[in-house]
């Protein structure tokens, strides 16, 4: 009875091997895979955006720029007269030095917060068209998965240069 059950279930193991392989192939998914980073770095929107972000913040940056010479300046002189300087004109100076210093820091802060918020925003919009793009692409090319972030992706199914040009066209 024993033998029998076995090869009753060898059997069956035999048959399901035979017909795995035809069902695999039948529901086979489509999957295809980009890379964000190229889309937000080398794509015309992502070049215009950059753009328009430096010539949005260019005079900030320069008013840093130039509230950094100050700094430095102040520090420099201040380093240099100390040793000739009173005792209170030497605090009075320093604590000048120091507030500058921190309304710099502040700034810088706010500055660079404010960018990142900007290319934040820029970045979703590209973002956005990229998605609108992928799934059109989906659709006609019949994709059943588009990922992104993979430790590695073959080229095969790469379709970074398929999006970049259709943003690119699109733009």
């Amino acid at each position: 009875m024993t033998k029998s059950i076995a090869a009753t279930l060898a059997l069956a193991a035999m048959g399901w091997c035979a017909v795995a392989p035809a069902h695999a192939q039948t529901s086979l998914s489509r999957i295809a895979w980009l890379s964000p980073e190229r889309i937000y770095n080398e794509s015309k929107l992502a070049k215009l955006a950059s753009e328009k972000l430096q010539e949005e913040f260019k005079s900030r940056e320069k008013a840093m720029s130039e509230m950094e010479g100050r700094l430095k300046a102040a520090s420099a002189k201040l380093e240099k007269d100390a040793p000739a300087l009173s005792e209170a004109e030497r605090t009075r100076r320093q604590r000048d030095v120091f507030d500058l210093d921190k309304e710099f820091q502040r700034r810088q802060r706010e500055f660079r917060e404010d960018l990142s918020q900007r290319t934040n925003e820029e970045r979703q919009a590209i973002s956005d068209r990229a998605t609108k793009i992928i799934r059109q692409m989906a659709d006609t090319e019949g994709f059943d998965i588009v990922l992104q972030d993979a430790v590695w992706a073959s080229k095969r199914i790469d379709i970074t240069e398929k999006v970049l040009a259709a943003l690119d066209k699109d733009k």
